[in-house]
């Protein structure tokens, strides 16, 4: 089991295969001390995510971090990784981990001794879960986003306050060589004092499709794209410019998926799910991925839940197309765009300052093709080169800056390891030995429940800017805590 694992249908970096990093990018860390134990976790939540976690357990921290228990409402998915874990571990056979539900979290974590919890499930479970991890005398590692409502927010922030707890957020695009690049341009003065942001994300209709044939097609489950995806980008925002956002305006609908843009484009019947069916781009078959198979058709008669629902169904409640203007404290505006049906997936960031430009190009995948059976070829250049043929759109990346009177100029990005853009296996050395660090970083990508409050501010407002039509005041959202608070 691969410590870089990722949504399957995400696109995959070449960093994805690698084992070294740049030293720039990379931290270092002090040998385990003699006889120490090493800490106990538990990992809640089971779907195809807590695989990067539980394949960082039993492999690459394994000397500083041991696998106790698992915690999910579906015991199909707990014996999946129990027997991921076990063939990892050189058993032979399956670990053989207590299981329990939700339910049971408190008794869970006092009887099994759990110092950490790994909480990957859903995020609209988050804020109870973390909450009550808390109050239990666990400290929490936690997925995006950190919670989907401002009640969400103030309640975690309730029970971190109240415990002294450590919540770890796992922001790992703070981690690619590529943005803490572009921080540290900002940070240098090179463009000077920012003054406004442009941020463009693409999914592509492989990667972005994925959000609507699963449980994040549902608002009450993830709080929409502005939550469960573009908080990954907030945050790099807020990080990039050391800034907390003050005021949002929304625009945003469902104008591709869904059954009424499928009638709309005389699209005609379509199948319930993707498993069995053939030649059809917009299905995804759940027999031709292992892992896939295994988490989810081999479990779904546990508790019912399909992982390949058609993207073209009724009762999809998030939208496909958002646009936002957010104001920050210090002045700055970004303008930010978010498009879940691309033909090629990446994204582009344009910041302004007093000095210059600074201006960041990523390609994750190039395009999506259908191969001749019909079904996705997600790795475009195998046909490219088959034919004989080359990309107008090559993957890569590109951060170009630019001073006033001067020339552009590229600024070399560092290498980076495993999937996002380089960054989780970086990320996954700071959450298992973060308190081996041998220096400061520098680039303060360690993320706090602060940064987890300042990222969702702006989804949570936005939403609200949806349904209001006005702009909202992040301050008006009573998030629990003040944004502009320094780090503890």
């Amino acid at each position: 089991m691969s410590t870089l694992d990722q949504n399957p249908t995400a696109p995959r970096p070449a960093s994805s295969a690698s084992a070294l990093g740049d030293p720039d990018v990379v931290p270092t860390y002090a040998p385990v001390p003699e006889g120490r134990a090493r800490r106990r976790y538990a990992v809640v939540g089971t779907g195809h995510r807590a695989g990067m976690y539980v394949g960082a357990i039993t492999g690459d921290h394994a000397d500083v971090a041991e696998l106790v228990a698992w915690c999910d409402t579906n015991p199909g998915r707990m014996s999946v990784y129990d027997a991921e874990a076990g063939e990892a571990l050189g058993l032979g056979g399956p670990v053989g981990l207590p299981q329990y539900g939700p339910d049971d979290l408190e008794r869970m974590i006092a009887e099994q001794r759990v110092d950490r919890v790994v909480v990957t499930t859903p995020d609209h479970s988050h804020a109870a879960l973390v909450s009550r991890a808390l109050r239990a005398g666990a400290d929490v590692v936690v997925e995006k986003p950190l919670a989907t409502t401002a009640e969400g927010c103030r309640t975690i922030v309730e029970a971190a306050e109240e415990t002294g707890r450590e919540v770890v957020m796992t922001f790992n695009y703070r981690y690619a060589p590529r943005n803490s690049s572009l921080r540290q341009v900002i940070q240098s003065g090179a463009i000077g004092t920012p003054t406004s942001v442009h941020f463009e994300w693409v999914l592509d209709t492989v990667h972005g499709a994925d959000y609507f044939r699963r449980w994040h097609r549902e608002k009450e489950n993830s709080g929409t794209l502005l939550i469960h995806k573009a908080s990954h980008h907030f945050d790099l925002v807020n990080w990039w410019l050391d800034d907390v956002p003050a005021r949002v305006f929304a625009s945003a609908g469902l104008q591709f998926y869904g059954a009424a843009n499928a009638e709309s484009r005389g699209m005609g019947e379509r199948p319930a799910r993707g498993t069995g069916s053939t030649g059809d781009p917009w299905c995804l078959d759940l027999t031709r991925d292992p892992r896939l198979k295994a988490l989810y058709l081999d479990s779904e008669h546990h508790d019912g839940y399909l992982r390949d629902q058609d993207v073209f169904a009724p009762g999809i409640t998030i939208a496909d197309n958002m646009s936002l203007l957010v104001d920050y404290r210090s002045g700055v505006r970004m303008s930010y765009s978010l498009n879940a049906h691309s033909p090629w997936e990446g994204y582009t960031v344009y910041v302004n300052g007093t000095k210059g430009r600074a201006e960041l190009t990523v390609v994750e995948r190039g395009a999506v093709v259908v191969g001749k059976d019909g079904e996705v070829v997600l790795d475009a250049s195998a046909i490219e080169q088959e034919a004989g043929t080359t990309s107008t759109r090559p993957e890569g990346q590109r951060l170009v800056v630019q001073r006033h009177w001067e020339q552009a100029e590229d600024w070399t990005i560092p290498a980076g390891i495993g999937g996002h853009g380089g960054g989780d296996a970086i990320l996954l050395m700071d959450v298992f030995r973060g308190d081996l660090r041998t220096s400061e970083d520098p680039l303060q990508r360690a993320a706090s429940y602060l940064d987890g409050v300042r990222a969702v501010a702006v989804g949570i407002a936005a939403n609200q800017s949806l349904e209001t039509g006005q702009p909202v005041i992040v301050n008006d959202l009573d998030l629990g805590i003040d944004l502009a608070q320094s780090h503890n």
